[in-house]
């Protein structure tokens, strides 16, 4: 066997483990990698560099921010107030998922669902209605808008990690409206078709003031983080390293505050991290980075270029409704991860501005999870507190609301691109 098809069959192998054993992508992914710098088919020097280190630095920078944020209850304070405003319940639960939707721009989008989901259990207890499709509700609308922004969600990481954009690239780029605005324009879209969900819930909201703002130095923290990361967009043109040290001496802040003045534990609150999807995006860079050298991608987008002919509407079209589709199923960080080369070789092929396909597979990937209850973690951790809740979430259940939504929310980010960058 040629190291080629070797390195190619590791990757497709752990790609399908990843869809057949989802609780063991970490395991899958960084012995994937490791079997490829063992055998040599790549060097222990490739599979370093093949890592993003900016695109980790910002991951881990923001989940320690992110976590002293939700700790400090400043979320759930906003929520109760928000829901207190509410003429009715079911504005009362639109506004729970604008609230989500903001907070998921810039907070990851599992750890803005643990964030929300008290005040939306509290909410359905108080007016004893099912608390399912307001769940569900949340964990679709924190979907969408983690891909707002460049810190997010890992999906939006990568893209700017691989594009080089910086985090104001993502509201405008190159003289252009940007994804930011592609996403907005899904979230209005959508926010009707929840509407329609939750029209018939006319109970009047009184939901009652129980949480206290533990401090908001956290707040000032995650502001003054979005100000650098925006900042930083004039020094770091390259999108190379600056990004990622912001958020990682951020994240050295939240861990001293943590352990000096909320008198908590260091070494736990580093183990509470999310090291698992860490490392799993370790391994997916590596096994992405391996099949590049290689020269599958060349291959693949190659094969794609042939399929679609000169056509770029066909070509964009694919990109973005296969990714829909497949998404829906897997996990979007290794696909994308997948993905982008192809996307950019494709465009090269086609003579365009690698924008429209980048961003346009970037919204299919992310978005596309939002069809079934397996298709994002924020869904399964949505699915998993209802569980505790003792609702059964069956797929019929999520795709009533996830299919409707993610449509809408595609068809107008797709068009959005489109029009602003097929030119």
């Amino acid at each position: 066997m040629s190291s080629n098809i070797f390195v190619l069959a590791v990757f497709i192998i752990a790609y399908i483990l990843f869809i057949f054993l989802p609780n063991k992508r970490t395991h899958i992914a960084v012995t994937g990698a490791a079997l490829l710098v063992l055998t040599g088919m790549i060097s222990l020097k490739e599979a370093f560099f093949a890592i993003n280190w900016n695109v980790m630095g910002i991951f881990v920078g923001t989940l320690v921010v992110a976590d002293i944020f939700m700790e400090s209850r400043v979320p759930a304070y906003l929520a109760e107030i928000i829901v207190d405003k509410a003429k009715n319940t079911a504005w009362a639960i639109l506004f729970i998922c604008t609230l989500t939707g903001f907070i998921s721009a810039f907070v990851e989008n599992v750890a803005t669902v643990l964030i929300v989901a008290p005040i939306a259990l509290s909410l359905a207890k108080k007016l004893k209605i099912n608390p399912m499709n307001m769940m569900i509700a949340i964990a679709v609308s924190s979907n969408l808008q983690g891909t707002a922004t460049l810190i997010g969600d890992p999906p939006s990481m990568l893209l700017g990690g691989f594009a080089k954009m910086n985090f104001m690239d993502f509201f405008f780029y190159k003289g252009r409206p940007s994804i930011f605005f592609a996403v907005e324009s899904g979230a209005f879209v959508s926010f009707f078709v929840l509407y329609f969900i939750f029209r018939n819930q006319r109970q009047k909201t009184e939901l009652l003031r129980v949480e206290k703002v533990k401090s908001w130095f956290p707040t000032m923290l995650l502001v003054s983080l979005i100000v650098l990361l925006a900042l930083s967009s004039f020094f770091d043109t390259g999108f190379s390293y600056m990004a990622g040290i912001i958020c990682m001496i951020a994240g050295i802040i939240s861990i001293l505050w943590e352990k000096f003045i909320n008198k908590g534990s260091i070494t736990e609150g580093i183990k509470s991290l999310d090291w698992e999807t860490t490392f799993f995006l370790m391994g997916v860079f590596v096994l992405v980075g391996s099949i590049t050298i290689t020269g599958w991608i060349e291959v693949a987008s190659g094969h794609l270029s042939h399929l679609v002919g000169s056509s770029i509407f066909l070509g964009y079209t694919l990109i973005v409704f296969i990714s829909v589709f497949l998404s829906a199923f897997i996990d979007n960080v290794p696909f994308l991860a997948a993905m982008l080369p192809v996307a950019i070789s494709m465009s090269d092929k086609l003579h365009l501005n690698p924008s429209l396909f980048l961003f346009g597979l970037l919204i299919g990937t992310s978005l596309g999870g939002n069809i079934t209850p397996i298709g994002a973690s924020a869904n399964i951790v949505a699915c998993g507190i209802l569980k505790k809740e003792g609702q059964q979430v069956k797929f019929k259940d999520f795709f009533k609301i996830g299919f409707p939504f993610t449509i809408a929310a595609v068809s107008a980010a797709y068009l959005f691109i489109w029009f602003i960058w097929s030119g």
